[in-house]
Parts: C-alpha cells; sequence; structure tokens
C-alpha cells in the first residue's frame, strides 16, 4: 500500500502535523489510539468516516519516519 495518498502534512491543519488526508485527525493521534489498544475496528466506530486503508497508512508513515530516524552520534 501507498500510504501517500492517505497521509499529508498542511502547516494550516494541526499545526503542521502529518493528518489522514481530508481530516484534522493526525498520524499521532491514531498510533495513540492503537497503542493503548483499540482495534480498527473500534476506531471505525469513533471515526467511521476512517477505512481500514487510512488507518494501516498511519502505521506505513510511522515505520517509514522510524527507518530514517537519526541515531546517536
Amino acid at each position: 500500500m501507498d500510504y501517500y495518498a492517505h497521509i499529508s502534512i498542511n502547516p494550516e491543519v494541526r499545526f503542521g502535523r502529518p493528518c489522514i488526508t481530508g481530516t484534522r485527525i493526525s498520524v499521532a493521534d491514531v498510533l495513540g489510539w492503537l497503542g493503548h489498544g483499540q482495534t480498527i475496528a473500534e476506531i471505525q466506530e469513533d471515526f467511521p468516516e476512517l477505512t481500514q486503508h487510512q488507518i494501516q497508512a498511519c502505521l506505513l508513515y510511522a515505520a517509514d519516519r522510524e527507518r530514517y530516524l537519526r541515531i546517536a552520534g
């Protein structure tokens, strides 16, 4: 899956934090919900406008960002 179609950064939305395209829901919000044990289905119950692909795109975005994170040194 290509997460680029689902994640956007706009300085006028959520102070430029990466968000699901067309929403004000940030990648960090989704990661936090998943990290606290919510399932994709539970997130979709709260936000029915989100698709499974959009939620998975948040995980892919985070994994991609982590890959390029500079380690000490």
